[in-house]
C-alpha cells in the first residue's frame, strides 16, 4: 500500500500533473514491484504565499510524500527514489534541485483498508522487496 502526496506550487502541478502521476507510478511499479492497477495520489496546489521555499530552488520546487507499509529493503527504497528523480527530470523536466522526497513507513496495522486493518488484508503483492 502507498498513498502519494504532491505538494508544488498550483501552475506547476497545473502544467505537470499528468506526467507527474505517471512517472511516479512507473517508478513504484518498476522499482518496488507495486502493482500497475494500484495507483493513489494527490496534488496539493499551493499559492506562492502558502509555499515557502529557499531560494536556491525553482518554482517548479516539489515535494513528494510517500506513505507506504514498513517491510522494503534499504537498497529498493534507494533504488525507487532514484528512479523517482530520474524519472520526473526525464518525464517532466523538473530538474533533481527542485525535488523532494520523503518515504514514511508504517506498520501494516496502524492502516485501516476497506474495513479491516491493513494486516488482516490479502494482498496481491510483496511488500517485502
Amino acid at each position: 500500500m502507498a498513498q502519494i502526496k504532491i505538494y508544488a506550487l498550483a501552475t506547476t502541478i497545473s502544467q505537470h500533473r499528468q506526467t507527474l502521476s505517471a512517472a511516479i507510478h512507473s517508478a513504484l511499479v518498476s522499482a518496488l514491484n507495486y502493482p500497475a492497477e494500484k495507483k493513489f495520489q494527490r496534488f496539493m496546489q499551493l499559492a506562492p504565499e502558502d509555499f515557502i521555499f529557499p531560494d536556491d530552488r525553482s518554482l517548479q520546487y516539489t515535494i513528494i510524500e510517500i506513505c507506504m507499509f514498513e517491510g522494503r529493503s534499504i537498497a529498493s527504497k534507494k533504488a525507487f527514489i532514484q528512479q523517482l528523480f530520474s524519472n520526473i527530470q526525464q518525464q517532466c523536466g523538473i530538474a533533481p534541485q527542485d525535488v523532494e522526497i520523503t518515504i514514511i513507513e508504517t506498520p501494516r496495522h496502524h492502516w485501516g483498508i476497506r474495513g479491516q486493518c491493513g494486516d488482516e488484508l490479502s494482498l496481491t503483492y510483496k511488500v517485502e522487496v
